[in-house]
């Protein structure tokens, strides 16, 4: 089968790689019927050191069932289902407080984990198959599927971003980064009621998305002076919630910088550093909460679900371009150059 390769920083391949097959009695085995790449992938895309590579991309997917194992009961060959990016048995007692990111079952992990597997291919193995994955109730072909692959990942993580920031009605909202899950974490600010919501972003087809979404006002500012304008728009008070999408510092501290006394800055763009200002100045001074972490996508699937369904949200918005697994390699090249939001992948 074909399936993509990172080799190293700007590097990407798409090879012959060894059928994925049944391992396990709690396998699935899935044809793979649409994927993407994830701004989360440009972070190898720009570091990844040859020593590392070769690594199998791609951590969103929704797939039709060829094979299961024989403990799998919930799931028969020919359902159509969505994969969250992350393996869980769905029962311990941490996904049972909706928080599958840290599954205790010893085969829990990220798709990004599994060596021999990714999800920009034409099949996978998923393990745990009963807990991760869940059926769709539309057809492969449906119009439907942009928006229902969203939630794999980056609708779930731009309303975890919500959910964690506290974002509720009434709230004041800012979102850092006009990615796909930054216009995503808009959506669920304003599905989840938010008043003001400000999107910090540079990209005009992206923010008029922003807009589209539910972004009350657009800072195209950076650093200071981007902080100043939003204290400007908020009344010198910055706002209850801050959701970063980015992951950079630069970003994390245009948070500390808006975040309103009493706030929350809710992280979920992937943290490029592991030291950051915590301290008296920066969050203890005046009561802000730092909050945040991977999304557990599987416990929101069902809640999000029927809005897509029904039409009342439409997420697959973030998708401005569409390619066969050929164009992967180019499709990354798109993103970082910021040509393409975020694309579409049929194998």
């Amino acid at each position: 089968m074909r399936a993509t390769l990172m080799y190293g920083a700007g590097d990407v391949r798409v090879e012959n790689v060894p059928d994925s097959t049944i391992k396990l009695p709690t396998d699935a085995l899935l044809r793979i019927t649409a994927s993407c790449i994830c701004g989360s992938d440009l972070h190898p895309y720009h570091s990844m050191s040859r020593e590392t590579g070769p690594a199998r991309m791609g951590h969103e997917l929704i797939g039709i069932v060829e094979d299961t194992g024989s403990e799998v009961t919930t799931l028969k060959r020919g359902d159509l289902v969505v994969a969250p990016f992350a393996i869980s048995d769905n029962t311990c007692r941490f996904c049972r407080e909706n928080l599958q990111t840290s599954c205790s079952h010893p085969q829990a992990n990220f798709l990004d984990g599994i060596p021999d597997e990714g999800g920009q291919a034409e099949a996978i193995r998923i393990p745990l198959a009963d807990g991760t994955l869940v059926k769709l109730p539309v057809a492969a072909d449906s119009a439907l599927i942009p928006s229902l692959l969203t939630l794999a990942d980056v609708l779930g993580t731009g309303y975890h971003a919500a959910i964690k920031g506290g974002v509720r009605k009434g709230s004041s909202v800012t979102v850092i980064g006009d990615g796909a899950v930054g216009l995503l974490a808009v959506l669920s600010a304003k599905r989840l009621g938010a008043e003001q919501i400000i999107l910090m972003g540079r990209h005009r087809a992206r923010t008029d998305l922003g807009t589209e979404f539910g972004a009350t006002d657009v800072v195209t500012e950076r650093g200071d002076e981007g902080i100043a304008k939003v204290r400007e728009l908020t009344g010198g008070h910055g706002t209850h919630a801050v959701l970063e999408a980015v992951g950079h510092m630069s970003a994390y501290e245009q948070a500390v910088g808006v975040v309103r006394p009493g706030g929350v800055i809710s992280r979920v763009g992937v943290p490029q550093y592991e030291n950051a200002p915590i301290g008296f100045g920066s969050l203890f001074r005046h009561n802000i909460i730092l909050a945040g972490g991977p999304a557990p996508v599987r416990a929101y699937i069902e809640e999000l679900m029927p809005d897509i369904l029904d039409g009342t949200i439409e997420p697959g918005k973030v998708f401005d371009a569409t390619t066969d697994l050929d164009g992967v390699p180019a499709g990354y090249q798109d993103m970082d150059d910021r040509k393409s939001l975020k694309v579409l992948i049929k194998p």
